[in-house]
């Protein structure tokens, strides 16, 4: 029965071939309102906050006070997701504290190194560079703003 065999397949493709068609236009649909992008800024921020434009201005939550940021060193902010660091004094950046090995969040900052605890990448504190691996990339960096001393995204 070998023309029993065939149709069934030829039945069975088209089925796939239909499934994978109605798949794909769900993907492409995405109706009457655009989505908001998800993607980085241009200047490779991600965006803090989705609040209209005009309502607040454009100042994230306070991520720390400069205070709590060591010279040489940093904070892990784990509610944002975020370090802040202090490479020199005076001083202060911000990167994700996501690391880019497996997505695990960096649990210190010791001894100029930013610390993820799940595979022993670091990260140092004046760049985000990588210090030691397996890490394939540097930290992303955030933008923060210090006013006073208080230390905030944006």
């Amino acid at each position: 029965m070998s023309g029993g065999g065939g149709t069934s397949r030829r039945v069975v493709l088209a089925a796939g071939a239909v499934a994978l068609a109605a798949g794909c236009t769900e993907y492409g649909d995405e109706g009457a309102e655009p989505k908001p992008p998800d993607s980085p800024a241009p200047d490779g921020t991600t965006p803090a906050s989705k609040a209209p434009a005009g309502d607040e201005p454009p100042v994230g939550p306070e991520l720390a006070k400069t205070a709590d940021v060591p010279v040489g060193g940093g904070k892990v902010v784990k509610d944002r997701k975020v370090v802040v660091t202090q490479p020199e004094s005076g001083t202060f950046k911000a990167f994700s504290a996501v690391c880019t090995h497996s997505g695990c969040l960096v649990a210190e900052v010791a001894d100029g190194t930013i610390n993820c605890p799940c595979h022993g990448s670091k990260y140092r504190v004046a760049d985000a560079s990588v210090a030691d691996g397996p890490a394939p990339r540097p930290l992303a960096e955030e933008k923060i703003t210090v006013t006073g001393n208080s230390i905030t995204l944006g």
